[in-house]
């Protein structure tokens, strides 16, 4: 085939070499130097070994070093084989701040490889859960690293796996002034801001004990719009908490955390910064510093190639809030402190819109029961729900479904055994007066009742006393 083209030419008196058009050939340039530059920046610990930023490609020894950012089709991204990747992106102060290692930003990203979909879910800092004696999540990363140093990154998504009962494999940690340099290095960064941002008393560094109360504010004011940010304006921008109207919220906060986020994205991977290699250089120093991260070079790259070409109309965005139609409430903690709690008294209703942000997630995170005419129960039958699968998300939709219909779900977990294909209940109740929760139980979920009990039961009913126990299996993963 190549031939006869070849010959065609010839006769067309064409040249016989096919030239790509000046347009199409900056766009595959552009490409290949894109992904040098992520592999560059990501591991620029082990690249930076000369500190001129004119020569950055210099020597022989270049080639070599990038052989092990390529990724290869044999490897894939953790969480790749359940459809989902995760990664949680952490702010923090910072030396120089009060409280430097305390999570001021917690994002939750999701990536789904099949449909090329992206959630980003903001978490808020006030959020109260039951991790180490009931404390904000805010203060995970900083405990952590006060027990050893280092390790925050890897404790944060342990516990917030745990917490959301979602894996979470990867981790993106940077402080504010890291942030901040990185911004400025890329010339500022473009943000439409969407409600003008006033905010009287904005903390100035370095000025929270200044003894006239007044200088130790300012005046923060952003107009509606298009905005041209520097690294200092777009971090005050995000970091606001005390703006006037609803720019106070933190549903508002973490909006604009989002729309920075987005910004910084589009300013980093576009071609005026990936052909500039004094700035990629900057860059490369700036991440090494003030970035923490496990995810691999090769990772990001995979990741990258996967997911750059996502419409970011399509991005869901969610915000965890105590608005009137959020999963949170606000209310006191200890010595008044203000914290959120989840508005259901436990976190089923969040871990359902976690889970299932990319399918059944309503805007608000609940869901429709899919069974019709099902009359609520009111003899509070308890139920233990583990689930069977390795398709992450559903004991905690189910719980959320059942908690609808009146069951209290005492726990949701992974059973030992993850080969279900069926969903099957086993009745424990002592007495015939739950007969009527058992029939809806079953209605509910199409479960299948077995009189054949796996030895491991008893270990994992012992300290909760269920009526029922709920092993979901791979029938429950349909359309709703």
């Amino acid at each position: 085939m190549e031939e006869e083209e070849r010959r065609a030419r010839r006769l067309a008196g064409l040249p016989e070499e096919i030239i790509i058009p000046n347009k199409k050939r900056r766009r595959i340039i552009t490409y290949v130097i894109a992904v040098v530059v992520i592999g560059l920046i990501f591991s620029g610990k082990i690249l930076m070994s000369s500190q001129n930023g004119t020569n950055w490609l210099a020597g022989t020894g270049f080639l070599s070093k990038l052989k092990h950012l390529v990724p290869t089709a044999d490897k894939t991204l953790k969480g790749e084989e359940n459809d989902r990747v995760n990664i949680l992106l952490l702010g923090m102060g910072g030396e120089g701040h009060d409280g430097a290692y305390l999570t001021d930003t917690i994002m939750l990203a999701s990536f789904q490889p099949s449909t090329k979909q992206v959630s980003l879910v903001s978490i808020p800092r006030d959020l109260v859960a039951p991790v180490s004696n009931w404390q904000k999540v805010n203060s995970i990363n900083a405990y952590a690293e006060m027990a050893n140093p280092g390790s925050g990154g890897e404790a944060t998504i342990k516990a917030f796996g745990e917490l959301l009962q979602t894996p979470i494999d990867y981790y993106i940690r940077v402080d504010f002034n890291g942030f901040s340099n990185i911004i400025d290095e890329l010339g500022g960064i473009e943000v439409n801001v969407e409600n003008v941002l006033d905010d009287y008393s904005y903390p100035i560094l370095g000025q929270e004990d200044n003894p006239n109360y007044y200088s130790r504010f300012e005046h923060l004011h952003i107009e509606k719009g298009l905005q041209t940010m520097s690294g200092s304006l777009a971090l005050k921008f995000a970091r606001s908490r005390h703006a006037l109207s609803s720019e106070g919220s933190d549903f508002a906060r973490a909006r604009r955390q989002q729309l920075v986020l987005e910004a910084v994205k589009n300013k980093l991977l576009s071609s005026k910064t990936l052909l500039n290699p004094v700035m990629v250089t900057k860059l490369i120093n700036e991440f090494s510093k003030n970035i923490s991260t496990n995810l691999s070079a090769w990772e990001i790259l995979r990741m990258w190639e996967m997911f750059k070409d996502v419409d970011r109309t399509k991005i869901i965005n969610k915000v965890l809030s105590d608005a009137p139609d959020g999963l949170l409430v606000s209310g006191q903690g200890e010595n008044g402190a203000y914290i959120l709690t989840p508005r259901a008294g436990n976190f089923f209703e969040v871990r359902n819109l976690i889970q299932n942000i990319f399918a059944a997630a309503s805007s608000t995170g609940t869901i429709t029961n899919p069974v019709k005419n099902i009359t609520r129960i009111t003899d509070d039958a308890r139920v233990m729900i583990l689930n069977g699968t390795w398709i992450t998300g559903l004991a905690g939709k189910t719980a959320v479904m059942l908690e609808q219909s009146g069951f209290n779900v005492l726990k949701t977990g992974n059973a030992p055994e993850r080969n279900y294909s069926q969903t099957t209940v086993y009745s424990l109740a002592t007495s015939t007066t739950k007969e009527k929760s058992f029939k809806a139980l079953k209605n509910i979920t199409g479960a299948t009742q077995s009189f054949d009990f796996p030895a491991w039961i008893s270990n994992q009913t012992a300290s909760a006393t269920p009526d029922f126990l709920l092993i979901i299996g791979t029938d429950a993963n349909r359309a709703e």
